[in-house]
């Protein structure tokens, strides 16, 4: 059942001008095409570019560092599995309004909904407010998960390369080529390829999961150098 959306403007002391506004930013397409209403699609593209800015501002203000490290650690903390766990930190699925199909399938904890559906509240608060407005979300939900993995050393290089392409839109596979050794010593060969075909970094491990990070470094070592 879903929440009473005044609810969240309680949570965050806001007080929309047009409640229909916050409703479409909750409204999930499937929900939409069977009411004949309007989804929270364009809602969410005005989210993602004000999300990128407060992001922006915020590392820019708390990192002394080059635009390039910049760039990667922005791309870390909007990317969907982010915005994923910003959306589960205040229960962002219990608002959401879904089509019948959607609901029977578990679409409140999908993670592509919750992160469509958080930049579209993003965008509908700017929209109806301003941009100071968009930060009484930020300084609660996002802006703390940031502080708390600045001087976190990351090595889920994985992630790292996943982020760094996803805003091309870019698939990555990644292949166990070979296996070798006694059963007590195996080695692991992995490839990482992009868009099916594309070998972008290749690496050893004595696991298939310690394979697959290396491969994924030298993935981001051939990125850099390019």
């Amino acid at each position: 059942m879903n929440k009473n959306l005044s609810d969240l403007e309680v949570l965050f002391n806001l007080d929309f001008k047009n409640k229909k506004l916050l409703q479409r930013a909750l409204t999930h397409s499937s929900f939409a095409y069977e009411n004949n209403t309007l989804s929270n699609e364009r809602l969410e593209f005005v989210g993602d570019a004000v999300l990128d800015l407060i992001v922006g501002k915020y590392l820019y203000e708390n990192i002394p560092e080059s635009e390039g490290v910049l760039t990667k650690k922005r791309a870390q903390e909007v990317c969907e599995d982010a915005l994923y766990h910003y959306a589960l930190s205040f229960k962002l699925g219990d608002y959401l309004l879904l089509g019948k199909g959607e609901e029977l399938s578990g679409g409140r904890e999908k993670p592509a909904i919750l992160a469509d559906a958080f930049e579209a509240f993003l965008g509908a608060i700017y929209i109806d407010k301003d941009l100071k407005e968009v930060y009484k979300v930020a300084e609660k939900i996002i802006f703390p998960h940031i502080k708390a993995n600045l001087n976190k050393e990351d090595n889920d290089y994985k992630s790292k390369l996943q982020e760094l392409l996803q805003s091309d839109k870019r698939g990555l596979r990644y292949e166990i080529i070979s296996e070798t050794g006694p059963a007590h010593d195996r080695e692991f060969v992995s490839r990482v390829f992009m868009d099916g075909t594309i070998i972008m970094g290749e690496g050893k491990g004595k696991s298939k999961k310690e394979a697959e990070q290396n491969a994924a470094y030298a993935a981001l070592r051939k990125l850099a150098n390019t």
